[in-house]
């Protein structure tokens, strides 16, 4: 089977490249450590949804999504208690919604039983899983070249006590899609043409939550043909229609631009002015 991986911020930024500015900025790396408390919480809530909508079969899938669900708590609680610790704010995180995103480029009513939503549903998990993999793997590294300060290496332990277990995720979820190809040609199709889809939705929805340059919205137009092209032929006018709209017309990349000049401006108006300005303008020159 193809081996699906998360690519390249704009086919250019590595995770340890974003990482290693994220980290140099405090107020930033909050915020990130506070996006990693959400997901991981929300994460719960989408298993669950997950288990009740396979209403127990098969009961070895269940039962692992079960164990899943109180690895994902546990890490919301360890990331809880490091941002409280922190006295950093726990409230929903500013900015664009990468699992809303993802869920929005979701086409769940087009399944055609359970056992085809299964897949869809294991394929989701199984990339971003991978995604958070990355992201945790080069913030440890960006931790570990950073000053060692106590606050520094709190936040590297803490990551480090969830990076197994969201390896072992990855793992798990390989081994689950690889158990279904081996039913059938046409189950190893399905599995194929699900990765496919979703590794075209996951870059999407991750590069929303920070390409909020000049040119995005075009961008994510982009991304979205992309996703298009992973589906069926007769499926695709109707899917980019629903969609189109938002991904032209969003309200949460307005409001994030908007939050994010004020935010720069407050802090530094010289720097606004020389990096900001220019950073947000050069959205103008990349590629979708």
């Amino acid at each position: 089977m193809t081996v699906a991986y998360p690519r390249k911020f704009l086919n250019s930024l590595s995770a340890r490249d974003i990482m290693k500015s994220v980290v140099s900025d405090r107020e930033i790396h909050l915020v990130t450590l506070n996006r990693y408390r959400y997901n991981e919480q929300r994460s719960c809530k989408d298993l669950t949804d997950l288990i009740e909508k396979l209403d127990g079969r098969p009961p070895e899938l269940i039962q692992d999504l079960s164990r899943h669900v109180s690895d994902e708590a546990r890490h919301a609680m360890w990331l809880t208690d490091l941002l409280v610790d922190l006295g950093a704010s726990i409230g929903t995180p500013p900015g664009a919604s990468y699992i809303d995103e993802f869920e929005r480029l979701i086409d769940q009513d087009s399944y055609e039983n359970l056992e085809d939503s299964a897949i869809a549903s294991l394929a989701a998990i199984n990339i971003t899983e991978k995604r958070g993999c990355e992201l945790f793997s080069a913030h440890i590294h960006a931790l570990k070249q950073a000053p060692q300060t106590d606050e520094n290496i709190q936040i590297r332990e803490t990551i480090e006590r969830i990076l197994p277990e969201e390896t072992a995720h990855v793992r798990w979820g390989t081994r689950w899609l690889a158990q279904i190809a081996r039913k059938s040609p046409e189950h190893k199709l399905k599995i194929e043409q699900a990765k496919q889809k979703y590794v075209a939705i996951e870059q999407a929805a991750y590069e929303s939550g920070m390409d909020i340059t000049l040119g995005a919205e075009l961008r994510r137009v982009g991304k979205l043909l992309d996703i298009a092209n992973t589906l069926p032929v007769w499926e695709r006018p109707q899917y980019l229609l629903e969609r189109l709209p938002a991904t032209l017309f969003s309200p949460d990349l307005q409001r994030t631009r908007i939050t994010a000049a004020q935010r720069a401006w407050e802090r530094d108006p010289q720097a606004f002015t020389e990096k900001f300005i220019p950073m947000f303008l050069k959205g103008l020159n990349r590629g979708k």
